[in-house]
């Protein structure tokens, strides 16, 4: 049988109380799974070699590691304890520990962030804390608040989201677009109801030939090509809107898209070990293919619950976040990504998802980041908790578990 302990923690108080929560969840749960145990307590690292491997290709962890009481990595994100500044401790290690015994699909990390401390951080399967994440669709929301900070900077403003896109970009030949090309703004690019119908086979000749989507030319191929745009045809469809979005903040901002989302965020945020890919128009990507560490992810989390401020300094408009957070559009609840019986009223904002969370006779709204396999940054503002996860799981309860698990241990 293994040993049940949690991972190993600096001073003798931390591992008492640690071992004390354990002996509580080990009766809770039953199980002969143990959680891990690394030198020194430390968070799992990828070394430099496993760094340079497709995400695909890093080993799997032998153990997971579970930490109430993370370490301050001098990285501008401050820590806690579980059950100390907050939360049920017990309830939360079991969850954990039922996640290590993957019960919950293939998780690589679960950490959270309650009353501006991060509380409890977890690492499993392909999670380091040093390794960035594949982010999938979650890029979406960063891209979101990357257009917020070029409207914060004078860039843009906020009535400009209600222009026509097309305005923005003085590369075009309006000419030659389908009828109908002048109804998308940037407000319909970020809901994602553009109005853009493209044949799949035309998407295979652009691919086939991408001197016809370089730069500006991208936009001129798709409102060359796309079905006419009609207000009845720009309802939501999960697709278009991010590379446009990308395309407007690459024309306004001084210098490259590239450079401002380095200089401008990331920079300011303190991240520096990420990646960001380009997409074929030369521009950096705005709807995936982008690399973060998952305290990163809690990063973006921190910005957008502090109504668009870091370390005090306004980085996009309150007005902005309040957007793009919000239920501007209702999107079904007939596939909820990460769903379940607790999860409904399924929104759509400025490339943030939202959804109502059901606990005990409690309804939470919630707003998060999501991306395919797994990826989430879920802020639940009336209980002031953030939760992150990274999976490479296509299926996932992430937001039923967060609404049945985790809520009820932050509920009063």
């Amino acid at each position: 049988m293994k040993r049940e302990r949690i991972t190993k923690l600096p001073s003798l108080t931390k591992t008492i109380k640690n071992t004390i929560a354990l002996l509580l969840v080990t009766l809770l749960t039953g199980t002969n799974s143990g959680f891990a145990q690394q030198t020194e307590g430390l968070a799992p690292e990828a070394t430099s070699a496993q760094a340079e491997l497709p995400f695909r290709d890093i080993p799997v962890l032998e153990e997971a590691f579970i930490d109430i009481a993370p370490d301050d990595r001098k990285d501008g994100i401050p820590v806690g304890e579980l059950g100390i500044d907050g939360g049920n401790k017990a309830m939360i290690l079991k969850l954990a520990q039922e996640i290590a015994d993957r019960k919950h699909g293939n998780f690589d990390s679960f950490l959270i962030f309650h009353q501006d401390k991060l509380l409890f951080e977890s690492y499993y399967a392909r999670g380091r804390v040093n390794l960035p994440h594949p982010q999938a669709s979650a890029t979406k929301a960063y891209t979101s608040l990357l257009l917020g900070r070029a409207i914060q900077l004078g860039y843009l403003t906020m009535a400009d989201l209600d222009k026509s896109l097309v305005s923005f970009l003085k590369d075009l030949d309006p000419t030659k677009f389908v009828e109908g090309a002048e109804l998308i703004t940037l407000h319909k690019a970020l809901t994602m109801s553009t109005g853009i119908r493209i044949a799949e086979k035309q998407w295979e000749e652009f691919e086939k030939n991408p001197d016809q989507i370089k730069g500006q030319k991208q936009v001129q191929a798709m409102l060359e090509h796309s079905a006419p745009i009609t207000p009845a045809s720009q309802n939501f469809l999960y697709g278009t809107g991010p590379g446009l979005v990308m395309q407007v903040l690459n024309a306004v901002v001084p210098g490259s898209a590239k450079d401002f989302i380095k200089n401008e965020l990331l920079d300011k945020m303190g991240i520096t070990n990420y990646s960001w890919l380009t997409q074929p128009s030369g521009l950096p990507e705005a709807g995936w293919r982008t690399s973060i560490t998952s305290r990163d992810m809690v990063k973006w989390g921190i910005l957008t619950t502090n109504r668009g401020k870091w370390n005090g300094e306004q980085l996009v408009p309150e007005a902005y976040i309040a957007k793009a957070i919000s239920p501007i559009l209702y999107t079904g609840d007939d596939d909820v990504f990460g769903g379940g019986k607790d999860v409904s009223n399924q929104g759509y904002g400025y490339f943030w998802w939202n959804a109502n969370l059901k606990s005990g006779s409690k309804s939470f709204y919630s707003t998060s980041a999501q991306g395919g396999g797994g990826q989430y940054i879920i802020l639940i503002e009336e209980l002031d908790l953030m939760i992150v996860v990274t999976a490479h799981d296509r299926e996932n309860s992430t937001l039923q578990l967060t609404a049945e698990r985790i809520l009820p241990a932050f509920m009063k």
